[in-house]
């Protein structure tokens, strides 16, 4: 981990930029504390300079909770170069969608399925070089992003903690699978009317999950509308799980 630039706040939140071998992230740490933070990987769909007004409102509210967050960019995404399969297949999916046509399972598993075997094991390697710092510790939850992602992480990953889930996304009939093996607590947020994704998939992969303690936050209103009770209600569970 190479951090390539770095800004402190004036809550106190020390903000690193940095490079991981191929990929760009941000390292955000709370003001400092006698012991080491416990860690939040922070999802996204890709584009970290699109989301990271969002992404570092969320680093500074889990650092005024005693957090530290950490965020990476997705493979094909942002400056990263560009993937022609990927691009494939989110053509096929925007001409599907513009024709009104079902969206079938290999259009879905084009899409998603690679950016999962590529994504999930270059968040390990974040989580190796993070945790490798002395003022970071666990235990560890991850938040938001892409629920496919989420899903295979959280069930690879023996020191993720806890999840944060933000239900949405076209999910491959693999990623059900998955989610039956899933056993720690879950927190899942749903936009009822969110206009770009399937509410009865992610109901019906809420349901899947095989976590005895499993939560879902569902919100009137589209994508965009996502209320400010929600992020408590998500604050409130990793301070019960990771703290």
């Amino acid at each position: 981990m190479q951090f390539t630039s770095e800004q402190r706040f004036d809550d106190g939140v020390l903000e690193r930029e940095f490079t991981l071998g191929e990929f760009p992230g941000v390292l955000w740490t709370p003001a400092s504390s006698s012991a080491p933070a416990p860690l939040i990987l922070l999802g996204h769909p890709g584009g970290l300079r699109r989301m990271y007004p969002r992404l570092a409102a969320r680093a500074r509210q889990s650092a005024a909770d005693g957090f530290a967050a950490v965020t990476v960019e997705l493979p094909g995404s942002g400056d990263r170069p560009r993937w022609p399969a990927l691009e494939q297949a989110r053509a096929d999916l925007h001409r599907t969608l513009k024709a009104g046509e079902p969206v079938g399972d290999e259009i879905i598993d084009a899409l998603v399925l690679p950016l999962v075997e590529k994504a999930v094991p270059e968040w390990r390697d974040t989580l190796d070089a993070v945790l490798s710092l002395p003022e970071i510790g666990g235990p560890v939850g991850y938040s938001g992003g892409v629920i496919s992602i989420g899903t295979r992480l959280t069930l690879v990953e023996p020191r993720i903690s806890a999840a944060v889930l933000f239900a949405g996304s076209f999910v491959p009939r693999a990623t059900f699978e998955e989610a039956r093996q899933v056993t720690v607590p879950l927190h899942v947020l749903l936009q009822w009317d969110d206009e770009g994704n399937d509410r009865q998939s992610a109901l019906d992969l809420f349901d899947a999950f095989g976590s005895k303690e499993k939560t879902l936050n569902a919100n009137m209103g589209g994508h965009a509308g996502v209320p400010e009770s929600a992020g408590e209600a998500a604050a409130r569970f990793f301070t019960r799980h990771l703290k």
